[in-house]
C-alpha cells in the first residue's frame, strides 16, 4: 500500500475494489465526460481474473478518488485499425519498436474533479502502476490522449514523464471527438532523466522500488537474454487499416 497525504493507492483484487473503481469511472467517464454510455462496462468483472491487466485504486481518506489500468501486452493490432498517421518529425518504426519491446498500456485514467489539484493522487497512481510493470520487466508504455481537451496530461506526460508522441488517429474506443494523439514512455530513458533531474518526483515514484529494479533501469544489471517478441508483433504489422476506420 503506498501513501502520502491520506492517499493510499491499491491493486483491484476484489468486487468490492472493482465497485469503487466504478463509482469513479462513472463519475469521470461517464456523467463528467460522456465517453461511455455505462461505465459499469469500462471495468468488466473478468478483469480481476486476469494476469495481463491491472487495474489500481486511489482513495483519499477512504473515499475513492482515481483509478489507473494497465494492460499488458495490449492487442495493438487494434490500433492498426484506427488508422494511424505518424506526427511529422518523429522517427518512429512500429514494426521495430513492437519487435525489440515489452509493451504495456497505460490508461483509464480518472481522478474525481474536486480531487484534481492534489497531484499527489496522479503521482500514487503512477507510482503503484510503474513498479508493478517493470517487476513484470516490461520496457515501454504506451498511451492515448485527447488532444485539446480540458483535462488532458499532455503537458505533464511530455515535459515531466517523456513520452513521445509517434501518431495520432481520429477514432479509439472511447466516444470524444477530439483528435488523439499516441504517445510512448521509454521507462529506463524515463527513469534515468528524472534522476538525472533530481526532484521530489524521482525520489517518490522510485522509494519503494526494489533494488534488483534500480540497477537493472541503471545499466548495471547484466543483459538478460533477449525476450520472445510479443504475440501481437506479427498481428500489427499483417492487420490492414480498415476502410471504416
Amino acid at each position: 500500500m503506498i501513501s502520502l497525504s491520506r492517499v493510499t493507492v491499491i491493486p483491484i483484487i476484489s468486487e468490492c475494489e472493482r465497485q469503487e473503481a466504478i463509482q469513479v469511472l462513472r463519475a469521470t467517464y461517464e456523467r463528467e465526460k460522456r465517453w461511455v454510455a455505462d461505465g459499469n462496462k469500462v471495468f468488466s468483472p473478468d478483469d480481476l481474473d486476469r494476469f495481463d491487466v491491472a487495474w489500481f485504486l486511489a482513495r483519499r481518506s477512504r473515499e475513492p478518488v482515481g483509478v489507473l489500468r494497465v494492460l499488458f501486452n495490449p492487442p495493438l493490432e487494434v490500433y492498426a485499425h484506427y488508422g494511424f498517421q505518424p506526427v511529422p518529425g518523429t522517427n518512429f518504426e512500429v514494426a521495430e519498436f513492437v519487435k525489440r519491446s515489452r509493451v504495456a498500456e497505460i490508461g483509464r485514467f480518472a481522478v474525481l474533479p474536486q480531487h484534481r489539484r492534489n497531484h499527489y493522487i496522479a503521482a500514487a497512481l503512477m507510482r503503484a502502476a510503474a513498479r508493478d510493470t517493470l517487476e513484470r520487466r516490461f520496457t515501454h508504455y504506451v498511451t492515448d490522449i485527447f488532444e485539446g481537451e480540458q483535462h488532458s496530461p499532455y503537458l505533464f506526460h511530455t515535459r515531466v514523464m517523456g513520452f513521445e508522441p509517434v501518431a495520432t488517429h481520429d477514432v479509439g474506443e472511447l466516444n470524444c471527438p477530439n483528435r488523439r494523439v499516441t504517445m510512448v514512455l521509454d521507462l529506463q530513458a524515463a527513469y534515468r532523466r528524472l534522476r538525472h533531474s533530481g526532484g521530489w518526483l524521482f525520489r517518490y515514484l522510485t522509494a519503494d522500488w526494489s533494488e534488483a529494479v534500480h540497477r537493472r533501469l541503471s545499466g548495471e544489471e547484466p543483459k538478460a537474454p533477449k525476450p520472445t517478441p510479443p504475440l501481437f508483433a506479427d498481428a500489427i504489422l499483417a492487420c490492414p487499416p480498415s476502410p471504416h476506420g
